[in-house]
């Protein structure tokens, strides 16, 4: 209330009162009944009032200080990020000092609107950066808060849902007009110090003007010269053009297939009477296989389950995709791959869908493949299903699990695996399988991993009981976290050796590949979005086939191995396997 009551004393407001530096009035005597005279009461109201008023212009500082110079990047969100000087700052205390009275008002207090609205974009570009390693889309993201929203209702119901909406749009609209009232409190203070003003505000920008040529630095890539909020206002206003302009680029990409009108017998005549399993590993990324905190563990895993399944008579080789999203966003590299299209967002992905584009199991569905999908986490209707070319879909609702949930999970990898041996591959005289299956044991919280179990144990999933949790489990604590997701991660490696080991036979051939790295807090910042893909066949005529890939033998790519966009996979594998 004290940024905005007033009650006047002739021509001056209590605002004035709690932010001048006038002498107060002291009372030096007691009353004859001992006490204080009026004077001093008086006196002691106002004190405390100056105090209140210094503190809410301090707090006004720290506030606009925030929104200015907060970095806009997980990873460098550190207690040195916060000392810089923002140009942004300096600029307009002198642009301040300079208007006339009567336009300062508007000014000021549209200068801090805009700055609460670009504090409001820079806390989503960080918490986009945290999960999906990138920042917010002005235009093609609003469509991703939805999952946000799901899963608070999962985890905290109906009502802590509506009750995180609500207190969400109560701060952001609270941030946009505090920011707009401080920065109508800071204009006042310093025109009402207009010296002392203009003389700092001379100093800092030299100082930036120094820091800017020898490029200060407290933190890494974080300048103490900061124009952090001018970029952000800049890199956002130039990813709209580009997003609203990202429809038909998309359109133009699509429009280009060189398979449109390859003959049905042409197609994926190498893998003609194979049973093709793709397999899409949660969170699976090169940081599983690189990083000095999981290496030493998975790598292992990888070379051990090479020696195991030579000696079941079957072959690999493994390199490296580049995922079109990182974090999160499984569909989106999912598409990518199947559709050999760069679908790195919403807006495309729906474009996809409702395009006749062929996709990887399309092209098999015409080399007369009964294809299917494994998609334990859907849990609902899905209408896409139908774009993509299966003969059936098996989801949550179908695939007939009894056992308990695994966090996240609603059932384990085994469990998938089990049942598209039992429902499809078993039966006897039947047309050649292509099974694409979304294995998500390893995906976040990490809450819950299973243990492999005797394949002719599994059966409706009861055998599970006991080892899983709920969709609410808490995540793991944070020196913990990424031991469990590396855990995770041998446990779907070696669901997939042990599946192949037990039910692959000469007309088996796996492809396992992570769909995206997982977020920062798993990668550690800068990590790239690469991704390993493996080929497994006991038939050596397949792995013959992409000989000239330059991958390398085994489930463990080299370092050195290519890497390809995802979106090229899909062109490469029907060349190779084509007539």
């Amino acid at each position: 209330m004290l940024l905005v009551s007033r009650s006047r004393r002739g021509d001056r407001t209590w605002e004035d009162e709690l932010t001048t530096d006038s002498r107060l009035e002291r009372g030096t005597d007691e009353d004859e009944d001992g006490d204080a005279p009026a004077g001093a009461t008086r006196a002691g109201g106002r004190r405390g009032r100056r105090i209140a008023a210094r503190a809410v212009t301090v707090a006004a500082f720290l506030l606009v200080l925030a929104a200015l110079v907060t970095p806009d990047e997980y990873a460098r969100l550190t207690p040195g990020a916060f000392a810089r000087i923002p140009v942004e700052g300096v600029l307009g205390v002198a642009l301040i000092l300079v208007v006339p009275e009567r336009a300062r008002r508007w000014v000021a207090g549209t200068a801090g609107a805009v700055l609460g609205v670009l504090f409001v974009l820079k806390v989503l570009d960080i918490g986009f950066d945290a999960v999906l390693v990138r920042p917010f889309d002005l235009v093609l993201d609003w469509p991703m808060l939805a999952p946000g929203v799901e899963f608070v209702k999962e985890s905290a119901g109906q009502a802590g849902a509506i009750a995180a909406v609500v207190l969400v749009a109560v701060l952001t609209v609270g941030v946009v007009v505090l920011m707009a009232l401080s920065s109508l409190r800071l204009s006042r203070v310093a025109v009402r110090h207009r010296r002392p003003a203009a003389w700092g505000a001379g100093v800092l920008g030299t100082v930036w003007l120094a820091c800017a040529a020898l490029g200060a630095q407290f933190v890494e890539d974080v300048p103490v010269a900061s124009r952090s909020a001018a970029v952000l206002a800049y890199d956002h206003t130039r990813q709209v053009r580009d997003s609203l302009n990202d429809r038909e680029e998309f359109a133009k990409a699509a429009a280009v297939d060189r398979f449109r009108t390859t003959p049905d017998d042409k197609l994926l005549t190498g893998l003609r009477g194979k049973d093709v399993l793709l397999a899409f590993v949660e969170s699976y990324g090169r940081s599983a296989v690189e990083n000095p905190e999981y290496a030493p563990h998975v790598d292992p895993v990888l070379d051990q389950g090479t020696q195991r399944l030579a000696k079941a008579g079957f072959s690999a080789r493994s390199g490296w995709l580049t995922s079109s999203t990182a974090g999160g966003g499984s569909w989106l590299a999912h598409a990518t791959l199947l559709s050999g299209l760069w679908v790195d967002n919403q807006q495309r992905y729906r474009t996809l869908v409702n395009s006749d584009r062929m996709t990887l199991n399309g092209a098999f569905h015409r080399a007369d493949a009964r294809t299917v999908a494994l998609m334990p986490a859907i849990t609902r209707a899905w209408p896409e299903g139908k774009f993509f070319g299966y003969d059936k879909i098996y989801d949550n609702r179908n695939l007939g699990y009894r056992g308990p949930r695994f966090s996240f999970a609603t059932m384990p990898d085994q469990y998938t695996l089990s049942t598209l041996q039992r429902t499809e591959l078993a039966k006897k005289d039947r047309a050649p399988v292509m099974a694409e299956t979304a294995l998500v044991s390893s995906h976040a919280p990490w809450a819950s991993i299973p243990r492999l179990v005797p394949w002719d144990r599994v059966g409706d999933g009861s055998v599970f009981n006991g080892m899983g949790k709920g969709y609410d489990a808490s995540w793991p604590a944070g020196g913990r976290i990424r031991t469990e997701y590396r855990k995770s991660i041998e446990y779907t490696l070696n669901t997939l050796v042990s599946y192949v080991e037990t039910y692959g036979d000469d007309d088996t051939v796996l492809v396992f590949l992570g769909d995206h790295q997982p977020a920062p807090l798993i990668t550690g910042p800068g990590a790239s979005r690469d991704v390993p893909i493996t080929i497994v066949a006991k038939d050596r005529a397949v792995l013959d086939r992409i000989s000239g890939w330059g991958w390398q033998d085994g489930l463990r790519p080299a370092k050195d191995s290519p890497v390809w966009p995802m979106s090229d996979f899909r062109d490469r594998f029907l060349t190779a396997f084509g007539g």
